[in-house]
């Protein structure tokens, strides 16, 4: 275990963090991928879809009459690149969200996460969340785990459009706005190297998740502490 970090929040990244990267990049992507362009056609009074479809034309100079088609081919050449893109988030996040509601989803955590969490919150710490995905996708995954109902350990959730790019400085100053605390205060879990530089870059303390098997296992972290299990992480909440 490492040395105990001052912590009064703890924020987690979600993929390769805290659930197999192939959670999200087969079983997940698989169940939104052939629904996408039914959903689309399914809701075309929801805002939230109205405003996810516009923004896929924009940003891919599609005409703005462009059809359902064209939209759900730049959708998946998006998916097929892995691209953060907010407005494909959105919308697999709606899709998710239904998919967990009638339990045709369930997601599979790492098995030391929900024990480490849940000693970080009897410790007094906060938790929040910081993914790519949408927060409508994290709410969504977290209701129906192969670990239970974990939607009541997370008091706020952070994603690319309410906080920013996962690899800029600015997004995680955006967050120590909310939660309210001494950036020194906030700690930040991630696998991947370049969001725990810009966790640091806006003064987080950091911890990267070298997890056996999954695609960061092997990467630099540089001046960041790494584990390969939330077991090795150590915290203190300041009185």
């Amino acid at each position: 275990m490492t040395d105990p970090v001052t912590a009064r929040w703890v924020v987690i990244d979600i993929e390769g963090t805290v659930t197999p990267t192939s959670q999200v990049h087969e079983v997940l992507y698989d169940y939104a991928r052939p629904r996408l362009g039914p959903w689309i056609d399914t809701h075309p009074d929801d805002p939230e879809v109205g405003d996810a479809v516009a923004a896929v034309r924009a940003e891919a100079d599609l005409p703005a009459d462009a059809g359902t088609d064209a939209v759900v081919a730049v959708l998946h050449e998006w998916m097929d690149a892995d691209r953060k893109a907010t407005p494909l988030k959105t919308l697999q996040g709606l899709i998710w969200r239904q998919g967990y509601a009638d339990a045709e989803l369930t997601t599979q955590l790492f098995p030391d996460v929900v024990g480490a969490l849940l000693h970080f919150q009897d410790q007094g710490a906060g938790l929040a969340v910081f993914s790519s995905g949408s927060v409508a996708a994290q709410i969504a995954s977290f209701s129906h785990t192969g670990d239970g109902d974990l939607r009541h350990l997370f008091r706020h959730h952070f994603d690319t459009a309410n906080a920013g790019p996962k690899r800029e400085a600015r997004s995680y100053r955006a967050m120590t706005e909310v939660l309210g605390a001494d950036p020194g205060d906030v700690l930040f879990a991630s696998d991947v190297p370049a969001e725990l530089d810009a966790a640091a870059e806006a003064g987080w303390r950091t911890v990267g998740l070298a997890r056996p098997g999954e695609p960061f296992a092997d990467a630099d972290f540089g001046d960041h502490r790494s584990v390969t299990t939330f077991d090795d992480i150590s915290i203190e909440v300041p009185a």
